[in-house]
């Protein structure tokens, strides 16, 4: 039996050029899994695929818009025809928008960017894998969220409502996709440590919020965030991947429709 997490899966990424699917996809590799990264800006795509090929990892990559539903259902339909099916997919796609600006200063545009971007990939990407999943091969499907799907503060009306909807699709989704043999798990890490200097997008989401404080991204990380966390201190990248890997492994067979928590004790359920 292969001590390897993920042995003989077939495993997609979109947004895989990020930080947080960066991640994911190298240690995806690693456990042993076909990785097919897909994204928009071919050169982050190629710097992960080399990483997992200088490691004797199995990738291939995609410039794919994960706006386009026509696009990203002829790859995934491309993929199972060359790999069989597939086994595990994660969206790790980003949606720049806007955390700070109180009501009466949020235009509407404002408000719905990161609700109507952030939910239409996980439909238009759900949808596409689904009907390559499950049945007699267990299929596994995860998203990702944020603490801002429970906390309530001013100024993220926008960011706030949108991470309570991914978190409620990953859950409604669960129940229709059981009885086909997929699972589905949403990972709710917080603002990650280490993610701006791998090339976030949260590097310009958190330098306005920062500069507010007269700190850099890094210290508003570093010692503003972290006071709202149990551990005192924010998830790292690694331990983003690395869970990521066991959800979408056999060992978790049993775990559907739920949340793992991954903020550091920033919320507790």
């Amino acid at each position: 039996m292969s001590g390897l997490l993920l042995q003989n899966k077939n495993a997609v990424i979109y947004g895989a050029g990020g930080a947080i699917g960066g991640a994911i996809a190298r240690v995806f590799a690693r456990e042993g899994a076909r990785v097919f990264i897909a994204g928009r800006t071919q050169a982050k795509l190629d710097a992960v695929a080399r990483d997992i090929a200088a490691m004797g990892g199995t990738v291939e990559t995609a410039q794919v818009d994960v706006f386009d539903q026509q696009a990203v259902e002829k790859h995934a339909d491309a993929i199972a025809a060359t790999a069989g099916g597939i086994d595990i997919a994660l969206n790790a796609v980003s949606v720049m928008h806007d955390q700070g600006t109180l009501l009466a200063n949020l235009s509407l545009e404002e408000f719905m960017r990161p609700i109507d971007g952030f939910l239409r990939t996980l439909f238009i990407t759900s949808k596409a894998v689904a009907r390559h999943m499950g049945r007699e091969r267990p299929g596994v499907i995860l998203t990702l969220s944020e603490p801002g799907a429970k906390l309530a503060v001013g100024g993220i009306l926008g960011h706030g409502v949108s991470s309570a909807g991914k978190e409620a699709f990953s859950r409604l989704l669960a129940a229709e996709l059981a009885p086909g043999n997929i699972r589905v798990i949403d990972i709710r890490p917080h603002a990650v440590i280490d993610a701006p200097a791998a090339g976030s997008y949260t590097k310009d989401l958190f330098k306005r919020s920062a500069a507010a404080a007269g700190q850099s991204v890094q210290e508003f990380l570093e010692v503003g965030m972290v006071q709202g966390t149990l551990l005192k201190r924010l998830p790292m990248l690694s331990e983003i991947a690395e869970t990521a890997a066991f959800l979408a492994s056999d060992r978790a067979g049993a775990m559907t429709g739920t949340i793992a928590n991954l903020s550091a004790g920033a919320l507790v359920d």
